[in-house]
């Protein structure tokens, strides 16, 4: 989550010289720490840390999957949401399509400000009963939980943060039975010496793992310090690509840079496929269907039934976590039936781990026709036809053209509408505004029995 410079000052860059000393620096324990301003030489990038041994690799070896408090509900959380939530999944068939991760974002905390002599505790008011009654709850039904903190004396929300307390924090959530930590950095560090952002997220990987339990670890820093090329060496299974997403599909003007539409985090991510796949994927942040512009933390005013469609179909196509952030309990049948194409999912959760790329000869990659192409642990390849225009076009795949195989025959399916053929020649289909057409393609062999498209 993002808070804009204008409503707090950037806590990162305030205490880099106190994280230095009071949580980082494991040279000399007998340091004492400051709160005066960081000096030049401090803040200068200086060389990279070593690398360190792969940690948590034995995790989200598939996209994690489920729902996340914070866009729709901000800190406004309590145990009788996440429970009727945990529900609400059961019932409409969200948890059966592999939606099994209910992740409390911010907002769950008792103190806000920096730590007292007290220890991160959960909101008595909020929750009752604590967290661990909350995870209790969550595993008895087959779910996952999911927590939150932050690198600083206070969170994107004000509150308690994990700064110094790293070891402390990590062996809490592990005795609650956590599964996920969304670990945020408010996007408030663009400036920050690499070297900086790498020791942070290698701090508290290291203290999940020392904790005895597995848990997916979510290293959330807006795609600053090049987090893609060194956050799996240092422990994390997903990192965010860019600033928060906006509520809507394409915004046609300008806006701050702290907001990214479906295309903009499309448009991101395609240089950076390499460095996703199984136990460290690229997160294209949360899922925005089901908003409907009344998000109350997100900008925007919302997309059509198609751009969301398409919006899950691209996170599926990349190999994106997938973490619904509207209210589940209040969804359509339409916006269900999106959120559990198990087709679609299968996409997503593939073993391979593969991202789409952009491909296709005759299609231009910043172009308005876009054709996206992933392998698959089978064989097969998923390919999504993307019309980014505001007019319908129509669109064609080939594989020997745009896939550079070799097949003279295959079979090829359309994942929404569940219908397929055998092809010996181009597909073609016209594809509308904003929509992406998503197809499964299978090499056959011919024989006598099978009739093709000619």
């Amino acid at each position: 989550m993002y808070f804009p410079a204008k409503f707090i000052i950037p806590w990162f860059l305030q205490t880099a010289s106190l994280i230095h000393v009071r949580a980082l620096n494991t040279s000399s324990s007998s340091q004492t720490s400051t709160t005066t301003s960081p000096t030049a030489q401090e803040c200068s990038p200086g060389p990279d840390p070593p690398v360190s041994p792969p940690l948590n690799k034995s995790l989200a070896l598939t996209p994690p999957m489920g729902w996340s408090s914070w866009n729709q509900f901000g800190d406004l959380i309590d145990e009788k949401l996440i429970k009727s939530t945990i529900d609400a999944m059961i019932s409409n068939g969200l948890k059966d399509a592999g939606f099994v991760y209910v992740n409390l974002d911010d907002g769950w905390q008792r103190n806000k400000g920096p730590r007292s002599a007290n220890p991160l505790e959960a909101d008595p008011v909020k929750f009752p009963n604590g967290i661990k009654a909350v995870a209790d709850y969550a595993h008895e039904r087959g779910f996952k939980l999911g927590i939150y903190s932050g690198p600083g004396d206070e969170t994107c929300a004000g509150y308690t943060g994990s700064l110094g307390h790293e070891e402390e924090d990590a062996d809490m959530f592990a005795s609650w039975g956590i599964d996920h930590l969304k670990y945020d950095s408010c996007c408030s560090h663009e400036d920050a010496p690499k070297s900086l952002v790498q020791e942070i997220v290698l701090k508290m990987s290291k203290a999940l793992l020392a904790s005895g339990r597995p848990i997916v670890y979510h290293a959330c820093h807006c795609g600053w310090a090049d987090i893609w090329e060194w956050a799996a060496d240092e422990g994390a299974n997903q990192w965010r690509i860019g600033q928060d997403i906006s509520d809507e599909f394409n915004y046609p003007g300008n806006r701050e840079k702290y907001y990214f539409d479906v295309l903009d985090m499309i448009d991101r991510g395609n240089d950076l496929v390499q460095y996703s796949g199984p136990g460290h994927w690229n997160d294209y942040d949360m899922l925005i269907i089901g908003l409907n512009g009344n998000s109350t933390q997100l900008v925007g005013t919302g997309a059509s039934n198609i751009e969301y469609r398409t919006h899950f179909s691209m996170w599926a196509m990349v190999a994106s976590p997938l973490l619904i952030g509207s209210d589940v309990r209040i969804l359509d049948t339409y916006e269900l039936q999106t959120l559990t194409n198990k087709e679609i999912i299968e996409i997503n959760q593939d073993p391979l781990g593969i991202s789409a790329q952009t491909v296709g000869v005759g299609y231009e990659a910043d172009g308005d026709l876009q054709v996206y192409a992933k392998e698959m642990a089978d064989g097969s390849y998923a390919i999504a036809l993307l019309n980014r225009g505001t007019f319908t076009a129509e669109m064609s795949f080939s594989p020997r053209r745009d896939i550079l195989m070799t097949w003279d025959h295959y079979r090829i399916r359309d994942l929404w509408k569940h219908k397929e053929g055998l092809y010996d020649v181009p597909y073609t289909v016209e594809v509308m505004p904003h929509e992406a057409k998503i197809l499964r393609v299978w090499e056959v062999q011919k024989n006598a029995s099978m009739s093709f498209f000619q």
